[in-house]
């Protein structure tokens, strides 16, 4: 007889652990199942200990800067990357101890891989649960390409650069989105040369193009080299190191380092959890298929998190346990289709992105409107010695409404939350303008930056 549950939560990531509670405290008898580090990726090997790491990279580069600001730091600097690594772990280890500990106050913990023996029920190791709810919080995991040479040299992932305690004298990234950006900027300012390589024609090809073209003279403003279009990559051994085949239109179609590090994307934790015992269907990238509920092909299933495609955040992981709390136990109808996309890239300086990009409002046929300011007219980064990049903000011309926007800047990971209500609340920005903000910030410039608006086309 399997072990009945009033719900069971697999996987605790950035939803499972505040659904778990909540039901738990509405009264339900809850299991929470969990074959890894609790956490998921965000606490482990994501966000948080990337972002620490990027602000010991910040650290390094303002001291390495610090004669601009008429201060002295006597000698070289030097970063030691065993203490890089130590700080990030015991950040990372008092997260994934806290939920873990968390979870054993509110629930039944599982430590295991479960799989589905059925509609309602998976299997743990020896045990069977049921319940009439079931909750998937099962994340995702690098995404390893299948490309000549691939099993025949050593490749990092953004896990296993977590384990790193030293600096790799040449590192090859491929890939040049988000989590390659990231890596390449703060492993050049601890001291490694990097090469991006990138199979598209720009950086982050999903940003508009003036967004990548700045991204590229940010990172070779560092002596980061950036290689673009290089198709029919493979991977061989280089002496002691590591080669890179490349078809690039421009460069040499070789590039040699010492390690390699693969960021050209996730794949869903979903090919093992015997999904098919329990209908529940995935799409051709293997993401649970769900409605704008999360609720997946299986009523009594929902899929949370990295592992149904809606996000592959932190912040849309937890607003999936926000709209599935409330339906489940408010009687609300929340959709996860309502929210407006907003995200950032963390390099130095970062990009905020919130709303409808450029390709997006052309795509959609919406008569758009910008307006741009340059960061060296930003009085906050001016005074932090920090002027590269540009905010920019597209509003809609019929309704007046804002659209969405790219702030690139010292700041704009925060900046931009000035306009997420204003996107929400279809506010026309001439109402938006009229606000007050503290000066001297970046926000204090987004109403500026709407006064000299030009037609977008």
């Amino acid at each position: 007889m399997p072990i009945k549950f009033d719900a069971i939560v697999i996987g605790t990531g950035q939803a499972g652990p505040a659904l778990a509670a909540r039901l738990s405290g509405a009264g339900m008898k809850v299991a929470v199942v969990e074959r890894g580090r609790f956490g998921g990726t965000c606490v482990n090997n994501g966000c948080t200990p990337t972002k620490a790491m990027v602000a010991s990279a910040y650290a390094a580069r303002l001291a390495q800067r610090a004669a601009e600001y008429g201060v002295e730091v006597p000698g070289a600097v030097r970063v030691d990357m065993k203490r890089v690594k130590a700080r990030k772990d015991a950040i990372v280890a008092s997260s994934t101890q806290g939920v873990e500990k968390w979870m054993e106050k509110v629930a039944t913990v599982y430590r295991g891989h479960a799989r589905f023996s059925g509609p309602d029920r998976v299997r743990v190791d020896g045990d069977e649960l049921a319940a009439p709810r079931i909750f998937l919080d099962v994340g995702g995991r690098p995404l390893v390409p299948d490309m000549p040479g691939i099993g025949e040299v050593p490749c990092l992932t953004n896990e296993s650069m977590m384990e790193l305690d030293f600096v790799p004298p040449h590192l090859l990234v491929i890939g040049g989105s988000y989590v390659g950006l990231e890596f390449a900027h703060m492993m050049r300012r601890f001291g490694s040369k990097v090469t991006v390589i990138e199979m598209a024609p720009r950086l982050v090809a999903r940003e508009d193009e003036d967004v990548s073209q700045a991204l590229k003279e940010i990172l070779e403003a560092e002596e980061i080299e950036v290689r673009l279009n290089a198709t029919c990559l493979a991977l061989e051994s280089d002496g002691n190191g590591i080669a890179v085949s490349l078809g690039c239109e421009d460069g040499t179609p070789r590039a040699a380092g010492s390690h390699v590090l693969l960021a050209v994307g996730r794949a869903p934790n979903t090919a093992d959890l015997g999904l098919e015992a329990a209908g529940i269907e995935t799409d051709a990238r293997g993401y649970i298929v769900v409605d704008e509920s999360l609720r997946s092909t299986n009523p009594q299933v929902w899929a949370l998190g990295d592992c149904n495609g809606k996000g592959a955040f932190t912040h849309t992981a937890y607003n999936d346990y926000e709209i599935v709390a409330a339906n489940l136990l408010e009687g609300a109808a929340r959709k996860w289709t309502d929210r407006v996309p907003i995200y950032a890239l963390y390099t130095d300086p970062p990009l905020g992105r919130v709303g409808m990009s450029e390709a997006e409002i052309r795509k959609a046929g919406i008569a758009a409107l910008v307006g741009r300011r340059p960061m060296t007219r930003v009085a906050r980064a001016v005074e932090k010695g920090e002027t590269q990049g540009f905010l920019k903000i597209h509003v809609e011309g019929a309704s007046q409404r804002i659209l969405g926007a790219a702030l690139l800047g010292t700041g704009c990971d925060e900046a931009v939350h000035s306009l997420v209500d204003a996107i929400y609340a279809r506010t026309p920005y001439p109402e938006f303008q009229r606000r007050v903000r503290i000066h001297p910030t970046v926000s204090e410039l987004l109403p500026t930056t709407l006064e000299n608006l030009e037609p977008l086309v």
